[in-house]
């Protein structure tokens, strides 16, 4: 049976970080396993409601007193600049730790995920040099500008399957529009972005970026409820995003949520079907499937449907799975032993809704203790089965097939979620249409995931609130103050002067 070796030691104890040291606690020691092993490899101290208070207090005074807001825009570009650079330099060992708490493949981390880090901060660098404002002044003898004001606190809670690329893009955006932030990582998942956030106190002015950690329900909770807190990001399930909105409600905060997918994976027959195998097989299996932009639902074309899924079947089973540091994986455990027994148990499921499996469906006994899976598809004849409508977030497709392309679009928008959609076809009037009709926040033709950062990113019903990317992030890390102006003194009413 084989070992899998650690691809860094990691820090006997991880703790959060307020006002630039190392947080107070006050919570219970949290194990952080390794998932390719299922060993523990640190403790977590988690932070208690006072601890998360103290983070804001400090987040908030840094805001009210310090220079962060008022710095000119070349200022605030410099040291956004060195966040980059910070994120280049230590770039292996960020992906290590990420690898080390997440399984995901290192070789993805260190070519996909860190560049992406630091790109976001290069984003929003060059964003805020070209920002705009307005001036009206069509009122005679009155001029009226319109300028951003930073908001103030930023809680950002990041999620535990691709937590430094994820979390990175929101921290990036807040310091941007001179906003000061409180991080929180998953508490299962919580290395690398504890470590980036201690790198970034080297290259940012104090109490402008701060750390705690701990449970949804603890800290993350603490968190939301702060009334000192100006907004909240947060990437994570559907249900989590619940919470946390009815939280933030009774303080009128503003959120951004993006939570969960159950994404339409549509392939016509006019499809260059080849691009399409590849497409899929990518839009479900990479991240270990735990993606919430996951193609999971990919409904094939009928005239297509045997010859396309018995291919796919026969490259999934020939999927690479194993060791995450290992350069030939594809693979990778999933983040832990909860989570993979919940995705086994939707392949029990799929027999009591009339489905089959095609492959997979069984835990990976023989690598050992880690928390693999086999890669896993499925064939349901309808999309009321359970893993056509729930969030399964793993390496699990899930069949379906249609006729014509207005059944396509039913199937398709039959769903909670609206995150993302796929759609794969040479022919521009389906493309036309189906992008246009489909119910989701983003649709991608012919091509798996490309995010663009100066588009909004996010989705529509259960699958969240607002927008993230260049202009989506100004309006929600900013606030709009308008100031109205004679151009000269202006004739008065000369009220009360009377005797």
């Amino acid at each position: 049976m084989p070992s899998f070796d650690l691809p860094i030691t990691p820090p006997t104890r991880v703790q959060g970080l307020v006002a630039g040291a190392p947080s107070a606690g006050g919570g219970p020691e949290l194990p952080v396993f390794y998932p390719a092993s299922g060993e523990q490899i640190a403790t977590l101290i988690e932070d208690s409601p006072q601890t998360v208070a103290q983070a804001v207090a400090a987040a908030r005074r840094a805001f009210d007193k310090g220079p962060w807001a008022s710095l000119s825009v070349e200022q605030r570009q410099a040291h956004l600049y060195a966040c980059r650079q910070v994120i280049l330099d230590h770039a292996d060992e960020l992906a290590r730790l990420e690898c080390a708490a997440t399984g995901l493949l290192l070789r993805e981390l260190k070519s996909r995920h860190m560049e992406r880090a630091a790109y976001n901060f290069k984003f929003f660098a060059e964003y805020i040099g070209q920002a705009q404002g307005a001036r009206y002044d069509q009122s005679a003898g009155y001029l009226t500008t319109v300028a951003r004001m930073p908001v103030g606190v930023a809680a950002l809670i990041a999620p535990w399957n691709a937590p430094v690329a994820l979390a990175s893009m929101k921290i990036a955006a807040a310091l941007a529009f001179g906003n000061t932030c409180v991080v929180k990582p998953s508490e299962q998942t919580p290395l690398a972005l504890a470590r980036l956030v201690q790198l970034l106190q080297d290259v940012l002015p104090d109490g402008v970026i701060h750390l705690v950690n701990g449970r949804g329900h603890v800290t993350g909770h603490a968190l939301v409820d702060q009334p000192e807190v100006d907004v909240i990001s947060f990437t994570g399930g559907t249900h989590t995003g619940r919470t946390i909105m009815a939280t933030a409600g009774r303080h009128l905060t503003p959120c951004t949520m993006e939570l969960g997918g159950k994404s339409a994976n549509i392939i016509f027959a006019s499809a260059d079907v080849e691009r399409a195998l590849d497409g899929a097989l990518l839009g479900i299996f990479s991240n270990n499937g735990q993606q919430c932009l996951a193609g999971s639902r990919i409904l094939v074309q009928s005239s297509i449907f045997d010859a396309f899924v018995e291919r796919f079947v026969q490259r999934a089973q020939r999927l690479r799975v194993g060791d995450p540091t290992a350069e030939d994986t594809e693979l990778g455990p999933l983040a832990s032993l909860a989570h993979m027994n919940r995705v086994l148990g939707f392949a029990a499921s799929v027999a009591a809704d009339n489905g089959r499996l095609l492959t997979g469906g069984g835990r990976r006994d023989d690598l050992g203790n880690g928390y693999f899976i086999e890669p896993t598809a499925a064939h349901v004849p309808t999309g009321n089965a359970k893993v056509a409508q729930e969030e399964i977030f793993g390496p699990f497709a899930t069949f379906l097939s249609f006729d014509t392309t207005e059944q396509a679009i039913a199937m398709a928008n039959d769903t909670a979620y609206g995150l993302v959609s796929y759609v794969w076809s040479d022919h521009l009037p389906t493309v036309t249409h189906v992008s246009e009709s489909m119910r989701s926040g983003v649709v991608w033709v012919n091509t798996p995931m490309m995010r663009e950062l100066r588009a909004p990113f996010g989705g529509m019903q259960a699958s969240g609130v607002g927008r993230e990317g260049g202009q989506a992030c100004e309006r929600f890390y900013t606030e709009e103050k308008t100031i109205t102006m004679p151009k000269s003194p202006p004739p008065l009413r000369a009220l009360g002067k009377q005797a």
